[in-house]
Formats: C-alpha cells, sequence, structure tokens
C-alpha cells in the first residue's frame, strides 16, 4: 500500500474518533451551539478537505451540515427557499450590530447542507458591504465541488451566492 494511502487511511480512523497521540484532538470542530463558538473558517476546512480522500471528503461535508446552527422551522418558508437546487435549501439573513451578516441556513439532505455550509463559511458575520464585494465562487473553487461532487448536488451553489450577494447589497445600501 502506498504511503500516500497508508496515512489517509490512519488519519480517517483518528478523524472518526476526534483524538490522537496522547488524546489531542487532531481536527477540532464547531460545537452544536453556535452561539458557544464562531463558524470554522474556509481556509481551515479546505485543509482538511484537500487532504482528505473523496469518501472521507463527503463525511467532511455532511459533519460540516451537521455543525451549523440550528434554522428554526419558523424560518423555513417559500420566501427563504433558495430557487433551482435540487434538495430544498433555505437561507435567512439575520444583520449584526456593525452592518455584519450572520445567515441561519438548512437544507433536507445532508451533503448539500455540508455545501450549504461551505457558502456560509466564506461569509458568516462579515460585514454586509464586504459580503457584497467577495467573489464567493472563487473562495469556493480551490474545494472543485463541481468535480467531487454531482451537478445535482451543486446546481443550485450559484443561485445560494446570488441570495447571499443580493442581500448583503441591500443591508449595504442601508
Amino acid at each position: 500500500m502506498p504511503i500516500g494511502l497508508a496515512l489517509t487511511r490512519r488519519v480517517s480512523r483518528l478523524r472518526s474518533t476526534r483524538t490522537g497521540i496522547l488524546g489531542l484532538t487532531l481536527f477540532p470542530h464547531r460545537p452544536k451551539s453556535a452561539s458557544a463558538a464562531a463558524m470554522r473558517s474556509l481556509t481551515d476546512i479546505h485543509d482538511e478537505y484537500d487532504f482528505l480522500d473523496g469518501d472521507d471528503r463527503y463525511r467532511l461535508l455532511i459533519d460540516l451540515g451537521r455543525e451549523l446552527e440550528p434554522m428554526p422551522d419558523a424560518l423555513k418558508t417559500d420566501a427563504t427557499l433558495v430557487r433551482g437546487c435540487s434538495a430544498s435549501v433555505w437561507v435567512y439573513p439575520v444583520p449584526q450590530e456593525g452592518g455584519r451578516l450572520h445567515f441561519l441556513a438548512d437544507s433536507n439532505a445532508a451533503i448539500t447542507k455540508g455545501i450549504v455550509a461551505l457558502v456560509l463559511a466564506a461569509v458568516q458575520d462579515k460585514p454586509a458591504s464586504e459580503v457584497a464585494g467577495m467573489d464567493i465562487a472563487a473562495a469556493l473553487a480551490p474545494f472543485d465541488l463541481t468535480r467531487q461532487l454531482s451537478s445535482n448536488r451543486t446546481q443550485g451553489v450559484p443561485n445560494m451566492i446570488a441570495l447571499v450577494q443580493d442581500t448583503a447589497r441591500r443591508i449595504a445600501a442601508g
């Protein structure tokens, strides 16, 4: 077995237990309570994602989706539904002090919810004016989602990005 594959499998097994030698956390994940800690940065997520193979990448996306702050069912309405997604995806903006944007989001499909988490990791709690001017697609490009996942799972990403940026533009404009 090639060393790289053996190392990847070893890390995968360690990752599943979340601890390694001496009991240290290998892949720190955000607690379930979003108020307890901020969402992981897109760079941190990519560092882990880049190291993993296909199946473990799926698991990482599913984990990211599980880590999203819960979105109350009352907010899952036609008005918050992202159009063009094969799964149901809801995104609700919550303006914060200082013009920052915080988003609540959910999906009825585990991997899609992980993709939603990636998009939010790029923009979460940033100033609306910054989000409005961001190239979110470029920020997600290192994940190469269109090559890693089926087109059904990624077809709604441009619509979700558009919704996030339209919201940011409205809030930045005052």
